[in-house]
């Protein structure tokens, strides 16, 4: 159970469906009166909808009917959970940073549209103030700098929880976006990962320094989305997810480097075989390791915290607001 961030919330069952440049997932949540969330069931696949939009423009044939596909899944999951327990009030479906790219992402919203799924592309201040809803559910009163490393995208955000974000922007350095600027070799080349973090190194620094205007000195990095995640599960050697381990998990920076160094020297086909990696994002791991390091060089922290609580808390919370 998570507590939401203020009072004034419809109670029912929401359905959160969050379609990323890599993962696809649903949270299915009831929501009481005082904002507080109790999940129902999750889903998650990696669908990879924005394989080649960095460089294509476009959303692949391929990758849209993989993604709709999967999308359709759920909808089949969240109309049995409604058969057996509460309707849904509401169901809300949003996209990031490769259907923002894209030039066809209206081809994508129109085949969800005919599974009667209405799509927002969301912009990346919108996908920032979700995250950061989300991500400081679990710590009321915390002043907090939260980090989503995403596919297309990283956003980043500082605030006190409860509260609306003091600072917040997106930046387009994705993991899948990196592995494919920079990445040819396998296993990675060292002068393709110095080239790629002196490019994150580069992005970020043109921003964060606002972030020091917002008037608040983050006592905690939140690291929200499935880098952050893999993390914890290779770390703890999970041959089977447990999200209740991973919530709330430190991460120090010793542990960050070592996973780094090892998994950057492996071809592909060995690292997809590593526990607790899931072998569709083990092409994209590497480079999301080079961002989450990127980022505590910038903001001069040695570890984080993992917060299972992420976008999709957001979503439903936004679903909720009463008004």
């Amino acid at each position: 159970m998570t507590e939401g961030l203020t009072h004034g919330f419809v109670a029912g069952r929401y359905a959160a469906i969050d379609i990323g440049t890599v993962t696809c997932r649903m949270l299915v949540a009831d929501v009481d009166a005082a904002g507080a969330i109790h999940e129902v069931d999750r889903e998650y696949a990696i669908t990879n909808l924005g394989e080649g939009v960095d460089a294509a423009g476009v959303l692949a044939p391929a990758a849209i009917s993989r993604t709709v596909e999967t999308v359709g899944g759920y909808c089949a999951v969240r109309d049995r959970l409604t058969e057996q327990g509460a309707p849904i009030v509401k169901t809300v479906a949003v996209a990031t940073s490769a259907s923002r790219d894209a030039e066809n992402s209206d081809e994508f919203v129109q085949r969800l549209a005919k599974l009667g799924v209405v799509l927002s592309v969301i912009p990346g201040s919108k996908e920032a103030g979700l995250s950061f809803s989300g991500a400081s559910c679990d710590f009321p009163g915390q002043d907090l700098m939260v980090v989503d490393i995403g596919g297309g995208s990283t956003e980043m955000v500082v605030g006190r929880a409860g509260q609306a974000p003091a600072w917040a922007h997106s930046f387009d350095i994705g993991c899948r976006r990196v592995t494919e600027k920079f990445i040819r070799t396998d296993p990675p080349a060292s002068d393709e990962l110095d080239r790629a973090r002196e490019w994150v190194s580069q992005q970020l620094a043109r921003r964060l320094g606002e972030a020091g205007k917002a008037g608040i000195t983050p006592e905690r990095l939140v690291a929200v989305a499935g880098t952050a995640t893999t993390v914890v599960a290779v770390r703890d050697q999970m041959r089977v997810y447990d999200s209740t381990k991973v919530h709330k998990a430190l991460v120090t920076r010793q542990q960050l480097d070592r996973q780094y160094a090892e998994l950057a020297a492996m071809p592909l086909e060995q690292r997809s075989q590593v526990v607790g990696l899931d072998p569709g994002r083990a092409p994209v791991i590497v480079a999301g390791l080079v961002i989450m390091q990127a980022v505590m060089d910038a903001v001069g922290v040695d570890g984080f915290t993992v917060s299972e609580t992420d976008i999709l808390h957001g979503i439903i919370l936004d679903a909720a607001k009463r008004g």
